[in-house]
């Protein structure tokens, strides 16, 4: 069973946790904002935010695969994309194959953040084409997903030009709040 990280415990996770330094400087702590002004009962606001990589899934350039916000606990996963755990495009030119690895990232994902599709809370799937047969053929095929339940709330579907990697046809964003 996943462990969920947590300030106290270094943000590890039941996989791999990895901090990115931001501009060079080294972050052994997650990052906490604290507001100035009193907020009601309450005389400051403490944010805690933490960044997975979970295992199973690509190396990124800069970004982490999952942010998770100890501000009423939610999750904001990156754009997952039609990869597989070394990097490497699966299902080239065809939409419907790189759905079914965007879903198994997601799924990955998901559970590193101690959270599954019902927990979704906001999704955005882009879409490589401006065939709305395509775009249809994606959501589809997400829907009747084991991911399908985050797609039931507040979501997106978006064509578009291109995504970020070459031959990339699909990409979804997750937010989920935490049990």
């Amino acid at each position: 069973m996943p462990t969920r990280p947590s300030a106290e415990d270094g943000a590890t996770s039941p996989t791999t946790a990895r901090r990115i330094p931001r501009r060079g400087a080294d972050r052994p702590e997650p990052a906490r904002y604290s507001d100035a002004a009193p907020r009601g009962p309450c005389q400051s606001r403490v944010v805690s935010i933490t960044r997975v990589h979970p295992d199973g899934l690509h190396p990124t350039p800069t970004y982490h695969h999952v942010t998770i916000v100890d501000a009423g606990r939610t999750a904001h996963l990156a754009g997952q994309c039609p990869l597989d755990a070394a990097g490497e495009l699966v299902g080239p030119g065809d939409v419907v194959v790189q759905a079914d690895q965007v879903v198994a990232n997601a799924l990955v994902a998901l559970r590193a953040a101690g959270a599954r599709p019902g927990d979704v809370v906001r999704s955005v799937v882009y879409v490589a084409s401006a065939d709305r047969a395509d775009l249809v053929a994606v959501w589809d095929r997400l829907v009747a997903s084991e991911l399908g339940e985050a797609f039931t709330t507040a979501s997106t579907l978006l064509g578009v030009t291109c995504l970020g990697y070459p031959g990339q046809l699909v990409e979804v964003d997750l937010e989920a709040a935490l049990p």
